[in-house]
């Protein structure tokens, strides 16, 4: 945790000096990384679809600033059915167990499709 601190305070300092000599730079820095996808949130991704086939909506995004030591999932599948909110997180947590190991933290939501 304390190396993402450091990582993330770094990319700050840096981010905060080239917004003064280039605004526009920063931003187009910005845009880029909020479009694309970390390492983690693809590999946690492909876990959760190989574990949950019928998934009509999946989210992970790594909420720790890219160093994936916290993510949050969001997860829609009908294979929820017929079980309690705990149940459901269970369920994730087992298919996740080998990544979880090396996260500082792991927030779940889970969701029964209406339909």
């Amino acid at each position: 945790m304390l190396a993402c601190k450091r990582s993330l305070t770094s990319t700050m300092t840096s981010a905060l000096r080239v917004l003064r000599s280039n605004p526009v730079a920063v931003c187009s820095q910005v845009q880029r990384r909020l479009s694309t996808q970390t390492d983690g949130e693809v590999r946690i991704a492909q876990i959760l679809k190989e574990k949950f086939p019928s998934a009509s909506s999946l989210k992970v995004v790594d909420i720790s600033g890219g160093c994936g030591a916290m993510y949050e999932i969001h997860i829609e599948s009908s294979e929820f059915k017929g079980k309690r909110t705990v149940q459901q997180h269970q369920l994730v947590n087992q298919a996740l167990k080998d990544e979880i190991q090396g996260m500082h933290g792991l927030r779940i939501f889970t969701e029964i499709p209406k339909h």
